[in-house]
């Protein structure tokens, strides 16, 4: 691995970890298109680890009050709706992690090896561009996060570890039609983005252990991930304003469009 091709990866997962293209379907196709395979699933976690920092930093007032919550009394928070929002969030960020949790444990090396099929990424980058174009059409009702949405949101997360169904479109969707604001849905979706990455990190921190890196590898990588977080923090901060806008539905069309070059290169080649 060079650090140019570790810079534009890093780059590529963090535009596209929170916008609703699918950061793990744009990984395996830069990959293919680059000839870069290593260090593989290994890469891929560090770059989440800068996306992981882009959501500290872009939500940290959020996360402070929730931390607040935590260690504050219940007198204190029936004083104050705010704080115990904050805290009830808390909880529905864990209920919404379980699925991944269960997905993780269980299912980890099945999920591996769909990433070696190119064809899963494109199939499934179709199904977000569904996902986006179908937001168009969906109501808000107002609707509260709560523990069964947050549950339902959480399952949609994990189905999202498929390369090409992009996790911050199905959880956003899923929040949408559950009749959930859509600007909150989009918060609560980064939100509880962060037990996942971190799950994600813990699971395969073994490999660090497990090999040892070439001369320059590390450099290499701590590059990728610093590049991620910056383009991550970019992307969390566009897509915000987009989606206040209601205008999720051209990350559909561009969805579309990635597929249909992927399956023509792939078929054509």
């Amino acid at each position: 691995m060079d650090m140019v091709k570790a810079v534009l990866l890093g780059i590529v997962q963090g535009l596209t970890e929170f916008l609703p293209v699918s950061s793990s379907g744009h990984l395996v196709i830069g990959s293919e298109i680059l000839d870069f395979h290593e260090p593989g699933i290994l890469f891929e976690v560090f770059l989440h680890g800068g996306t992981l920092l882009a959501v500290l930093f872009a939500f940290r007032e959020e996360l402070l009050a929730m931390v607040r919550a935590v260690f504050s009394s219940s007198e204190a928070r029936r004083q104050d709706p705010e704080l115990q929002r904050a805290f009830l969030w808390n909880l529905y960020v864990v209920v919404a992690t379980l699925p991944a949790v269960f997905v993780g444990l269980f299912l980890k090396d099945s999920i591996e090896r769909i990433f070696d099929n190119i064809l899963v990424t494109f199939i499934m980058l179709a199904i977000t561009g569904c996902l986006m174009v179908l937001t168009r059409f969906i109501r808000e009702r107002g609707q509260a996060v709560n523990c069964p949405r947050a549950l339902l949101i959480g399952v949609a997360q994990s189905m999202a570890i498929l390369p090409g169904l992009s996790r911050s479109g199905s959880t956003i969707f899923t929040g949408m039609l559950l009749g959930i604001n859509r600007e909150t849905a989009a918060r609560f979706s980064f939100i509880m983005s962060i037990p996942a990455i971190l799950g994600a990190i813990v699971l395969q921190g073994k490999d660090l252990l497990d090999r040892s890196l070439a001369d320059g590898e590390l450099t290499n990588i701590l590059v990728g991930t610093l590049a991620s977080a910056v383009s991550g923090y970019l992307a969390i901060v566009l897509l915000m304003h987009i989606v206040r806008r209601g205008q999720l539905h051209w990350f559909g069309y561009y969805c579309f469009l990635v597929s249909a070059i992927g399956f023509s290169w792939y078929f054509f080649r």
